[in-house]
């Protein structure tokens, strides 16, 4: 009994969570339907019944001689059995109608909820294989699930109001027909419940290798990776990458549906045996005169309707029991928590800050790697003061940055703004305290206008502030040039796009950070891709526009950080040298050597 329990729990916990996301999504389409199908399932009783009474009165008319009465009659429960089928008709269509387009309700109300989370979850997860196995499953499954236990639901009813009618006149014929044809639906149901386990299963051992061929799929048909693959002519490889992964999941997923095919196939003969067993009972009894000819029609349909919905109960109660099963990865991403806690009572940021951000004895470790990014760091930035951080890829330099936005919390050691713990304040706090470029900043395909904007807190933005943010980013009168100005699309994913040059893209990027008004301005090595020349002259940009205000300067290249008012030379995930240019150069160490290395190849 416990066993069972155990297993009836949670199916009846996730069946209540996804009629709560039906439900939230739309209540009145949910009543809608449950309205439709409650009168469908007693449909079919007013027709058998009436097709009775027309078999029975259409034989006593060629019995009896010709009479008024009897025609009236006749056309009586012909108008009857119309009114129900127009009924019926127009039922399933206002059904149809209902149920399509609560399923894109529901649709875009999971949509919602999995971004939502997906945007909650923190950056840790989205370098995890396992979270995206989890989201990838959750994404295709989450749309279209809830429907489909709501549908099944819905049928169910439907099915078992219309299969007790059945049941009722059956009883009238013999009681022992109800649990005959009851016994021959069973293999039916059972065959699918186990079609359900094994889906389920192969389904997530797989999700791998169908994320992998969805990758490949990716590299061939976006433009990511577009140069590349014609330059080094990749597109045959990727293909048959993409072709042994599909091979594997194609073959796999035929075997099962073979496999379900000729199971479904013994349940479905087990099934017509008990119900040409019933059949053979009627046309007996008919042919004993115990029945008459209308009881014969009436009776036979009853037992081929009760037929069919048993098999549709077992098709719902299947379909139920795989959405549940399917619905667990939802259970499973939804209930993904944080962390990076919130303080129980989180102190006010400061407006503005007065003693500055303090790294004290500082150390993270990544949890799926090995080696410490960083450690010990320990250093001040003062109000309006720019510090540079430069060392070799990998040293350790960008990690700081993660830190400081509070997209990760420290291993060991605690980051201070104005003496207080960075995790007493709110996050939003923090992050709306920071802004700035980053290594892989992205290039939004939206218009010129709307890819500025996307820097203010606000989500309505005059024109004016983005054009002054432009200006001060020296992006305007490129942005000018385009065509439509400001309401350009950049970008080339969309018709009538227009593509910048990586220089003028980073000034878009520049122009974002700069609407947003932050009190720390972040420079995080976005001019690998520049020449010497546009970068010098974004770095000599950005620190202009940072007067005031704190700004960290990020980079392995040292010509473009000279101006800055302390550089931390990064080594190996610690801070091994720090102090002006020319003092670090006087200190002939790691900096002066790396600078002079550099240096070489520009004399």
């Amino acid at each position: 009994m416990n066993i069972i329990l155990n297993r009836v729990r949670p199916f009846l916990l996730t069946l209540r969570h996804a009629l709560t996301f039906v439900w939230q999504s739309s209540p009145g389409l949910a009543v809608g339907s449950i309205a439709a199908r409650v009168i469908q399932g007693l449909l079919p009783l007013a027709v058998l019944y009436l097709t009775k009474l027309l078999i029975d009165a259409v034989t006593e008319g060629i019995k009896a001689p010709s009479t008024e009465a009897s025609l009236t009659r006749i056309t009586t429960i012909l108008a009857g059995l119309a009114g129900v089928a127009v009924a019926s008709a127009m039922l399933t269509v206002v059904a149809s109608l209902i149920s399509r387009i609560h399923a894109q309700v529901v649709t875009d109300h999971m949509h919602a909820l999995l971004q939502a989370k997906s945007v909650e979850v923190d950056l840790e997860y989205y370098e995890n294989a396992r979270y995206q196995d989890t989201l990838h499953r959750a994404q295709q499954e989450a749309p279209y699930r809830p429907t489909s236990i709501l549908n099944a639901l819905l049928q169910f009813g439907q099915d078992a109001i219309s299969l007790l009618a059945m049941a009722g006149i059956l009883w009238w014929l013999h009681w022992g027909v109800i649990p005959v044809l009851m016994l021959t639906a069973i293999p039916y149901f059972f065959v699918r419940l186990q079609q359900s386990n094994r889906l389920f299963a192969w389904e997530r051992e797989r999700t791998p290798l169908e994320r992998k061929a969805w990758y490949v799929n990716m590299l061939l048909t976006q433009a990511t990776a577009a140069k590349e693959i014609r330059l080094f002519d990749l597109g045959p490889r990727l293909r048959q990458w993409f072709q042994d992964a599909r091979s594997v999941l194609r073959r796999e997923r035929i075997a099962l549906e073979r496999r379900w095919a000729l199971a479904g196939l013994a349940s479905q003969i087990v099934g017509v045996a008990g119900v040409f067993g019933v059949y053979s009972f009627v046309a007996l009894q008919t042919f004993q005169g115990l029945l008459t000819v209308g009881d014969l029609v009436m009776y036979f349909q009853a037992v081929q309707r009760a037929s069919g919905f048993l098999e549709g109960l077992g098709w719902s109660l299947s379909s139920l029991y795989e959405s549940n099963l399917f619905l667990t990865t939802l259970g499973e991403f939804l209930g993904i928590q944080s962390r990076l806690p919130e303080s129980a009572h989180p102190k006010r940021f400061p407006q503005p800050i007065v003693q500055g951000i303090t790294f004290d004895h500082v150390s993270f470790q990544y949890s799926h790697e090995e080696r410490v990014a960083i450690r010990d760091f320990t250093f001040t930035i003062r109000p309006g003061e720019h510090v540079a951080f430069v060392g070799a890829n990998g040293a350790g330099k960008t990690t700081l940055v993660k830190l400081l936005c509070r997209l990760y919390d420290p291993s060991e050691g605690r980051i201070t703004i104005d003496g207080a713990d960075l995790r007493d304040y709110p996050i939003t706090d923090v992050r709306g305290a920071v802004s700035g470029i980053f290594q892989d900043f992205v290039k939004f395909q939206l218009s010129a206008r709307d890819n500025i904007a996307l820097g203010a807190r606000s989500p309505h933005v005059d024109l004016p502030h983005v054009t002054q943010a432009a200006k001060q980013a020296g992006v305007h009168e490129a942005i000018e040039r385009l065509p439509k100005g400001y309401e350009s699309q950049l970008g080339k994913l969309f018709d009538g796009g227009h593509e910048l040059s990586i220089g003028e893209w980073q000034k878009v990027a520049l122009a974002r950070a700069v609407l947003r008004d932050s009190q720390i301005l972040i420079l995080d090595e976005p001019t690998s891709a520049m020449d010497a020349k546009a970068e010098a002259e974004l770095f000599e940009r950005f620190h202009e526009l940072a007067q005031g205000r704190m700004a960290i300067l990020i980079s392995h290249r040292l010509s473009t950080v000279k101006m800055a008012d302390r550089i931390f030379v990064v080594d190996r995930g610690q801070i091994v040298e720090q102090g002006t240019h020319d003092h670090l150069m006087q200190e002939q160490g790691l900096y002066a050597t790396l600078f002079l290395t550099q240096a070489q190849h520009y004399q």
